[in-house]
């Protein structure tokens, strides 16, 4: 987890060193809202911050709304639904003019958020064990769901309401991951841009020129054979997986591998006339019409990208356009 994302572990700590803590949630969003469903800021009594709900436009307003719940600092204990928007003075004046509208749910530590739920919260986020943290909006209840129980959610990334239109739940996951086949210059724009979108990559390359240290700092290089590597990878239903060596021999194994899980994203570099080569390979293989439909080729959001940068930008749209549109 990234500092931005560690609001529950700062309102923990915060709260058993006496400071007295609060966790504000975004749980709707209409407009030009600049964070999702899900977004958490973490508030102490002395108003230090981790997270954020707005981008910066509301949370002065949210702090003082955190001081009047929070028991620490003679608050009253009680969730609260805090509401910002263009017809709203106060919102008006903190920066949400440009017509977005944000409901926000406030707990305070110690009150409707135990300190026992919020530290089972912070101790699951830390195994990277998927978990959903569910709050009744009306009475303030909250309990945590586990993996099966978010298992919906996990795919698409996504906290929001339950059918009830009652219980928000807060989706806390592990970072999605990405799989890079081949060290080349397109990775090396690509893998920066993914992590800082939310993912955890890992460059796959037999050739220890390409996948080496100075190439891709701080960023798990593999150096089996792509086929075999991408079988011990196991992508998941919240990976993606992108092929970039332009080399049949390098990218058709971990294709196919990739091509046989749940990976919500396979893409290969490749004009269309080499796509169609490709196809030609993967028949041969025995793999359906299914599978290799799944495969984004060439590569990437149509935006008429020349550059290694430019194509990554490309390439990471299409990434999140197969997670968050299906």
């Amino acid at each position: 987890m990234t500092p931005l994302d560690d609001a529950p572990r700062a309102a923990l700590e915060w709260h058993r060193q006496g400071k007295g803590a609060a966790l504000a949630t975004v749980i709707q969003t209409w407009g030009s809202a600049p964070r999702p469903l899900g977004a958490q800021l973490a508030i102490s009594q002395d108003a230090d911050l981790v997270g954020s709900v707005s981008g910066g436009c509301v949370e002065g307003a949210v702090v003082a709304e955190a001081l009047d719940a929070m028991p620490a600092a003679g608050g009253d204990g009680q969730h609260r639904i805090l509401e910002y928007g263009v017809s709203d003075d106060e919102a008006f004046a903190v920066g949400l003019a440009c017509g977005g509208t944000i409901r926000i749910l406030l707990e305070p530590v110690g009150g409707t958020l135990p300190e026992a739920l919020l530290a089972d919260l912070v101790e699951r986020r830390a195994r990277s064990q998927p978990v959903g943290q569910a709050v009744n909006l009306t009475t303030g209840a909250t309990a945590l769901r586990g993996e099966a129980a978010v298992a919906d959610r996990l795919r698409t990334d996504r906290s929001g309401l339950d059918e009830d239109g009652e219980t928000f739940v807060t989706l806390h996951a592990p970072p999605l991951r990405l799989a890079v086949v081949g060290g080349v210059h397109i990775a090396q724009a690509l893998v920066p841009m993914a992590r800082i979108a939310g993912y955890a990559p890992t460059v796959i390359d037999p050739r220890e020129a390409f996948a080496a240290p100075a190439r891709f700092p701080d960023t798990p290089l593999v150096h089996d054979w792509p086929d075999e590597a991408m079988s011990a990878f196991a992508p998941d239903a919240r990976t993606a997986v992108v092929l970039l060596t332009h080399d049949p021999k390098l990218d058709d194994p971990a294709l196919i591998e990739a091509l046989r899980s749940p990976a919500f994203y396979v893409g290969a570099l490749g004009s269309t006339r080499t796509h169609a080569k490709r196809v030609a390979r993967l028949q041969a293989a025995r793999l359906t019409e299914a599978e290799i439909a799944r495969i984004d080729a060439p590569i990437g959001l149509d935006i008429g990208s020349k550059t290694p940068g430019e194509i990554a930008v490309a390439i990471l749209a299409a990434m999140t356009a197969a997670l968050r549109q299906g």
